[in-house]
């Protein structure tokens, strides 16, 4: 069941789910605010919720609407690319082998089939990135896991549009977003010990900010750094 609720001027979409405990979420690029609550729950408890963080809903809208925002990439030579919080100047060279990126001093070359068109280059872009992702997170969750006390069945790379990362604490399993691979390896291992601090609390209490302050004392300087960085273009959609 969904429902809205205005507070102020601030709508707040409200989904009624089979779960446990009241999730309050501010999605980019606008800052709409989202609650999923129990199905069980009333809307005036939800109302009273919503007004205890009105507070806090504001300040992530002003940092989601200041966020810097990529222009959209046009593939041509000498545009910048990031990989890793550093940034390379997009090289392309065409041959008949398979398509692939590499990163060489301060470029990234991408190496297509003559023809090649500037759709097919975001797709192998992308690909790469994903699998950047994927070899930099088996490393981190095996140094994570052991600290934290916890274990991941599964994890999951995928392009994301709302958030750097999900958990799903019941099959123990975390998605990440491969824009991740763009940012400093400092966000990824964050972004990473957040979702896995979600396996031992699955909201954002107070337990869950003791979790990330014991195992984690800078990640509000992580979290900071990675919110001051440029997010992807995109024609935003839900």
């Amino acid at each position: 069941m969904a429902a809205t609720l205005e507070l102020g001027g601030i709508v707040v979409d409200v989904v009624l789910k089979d779960i446990k405990n009241i999730h309050l979420s501010v999605y980019p690029p606008t800052g709409r605010v989202r609650i999923s609550a129990p199905a069980r729950m009333s809307m005036d408890t939800i109302r009273v919720f919503a007004i205890s963080k009105l507070a806090w809903i504001k300040r992530q809208q002003k940092g989601i609407r200041a966020q810097e925002r990529e222009t959209p990439r046009e593939y041509l030579d000498r545009e910048s690319h990031y990989a890793w919080g550093k940034r390379y100047l997009l090289a392309i060279t065409e041959s008949e082998a398979a398509p692939s990126v590499v990163l060489e001093h301060s470029r990234l070359i991408l190496r297509v089939r003559p023809g090649t068109d500037a759709e097919k280059f975001q797709t192998i872009v992308d690909a790469w990135y994903r699998e950047q992702l994927r070899q930099a997170l088996p490393p981190l969750i095996a140094q994570w896991e052991p600290l934290l006390g916890v274990m991941v069945k599964r994890f999951f790379v995928q392009r994301m549009k709302t958030r750097w990362g999900s958990c799903n604490p019941g099959n123990r399993s975390i998605r990440l977003n491969t824009d991740l691979a763009k940012k400093p390896r400092e966000c990824l291992e964050y972004i990473l010990v957040h979702e896995l601090a979600h396996l031992l609390e699955p909201t954002h209490n107070a337990r869950f900010v003791a979790v990330m302050d014991r195992f984690m004392p800078d990640w509000q300087l992580r979290r900071d750094l990675l919110n001051q960085l440029p997010v992807r273009h995109e024609d935003w959609s839900y």
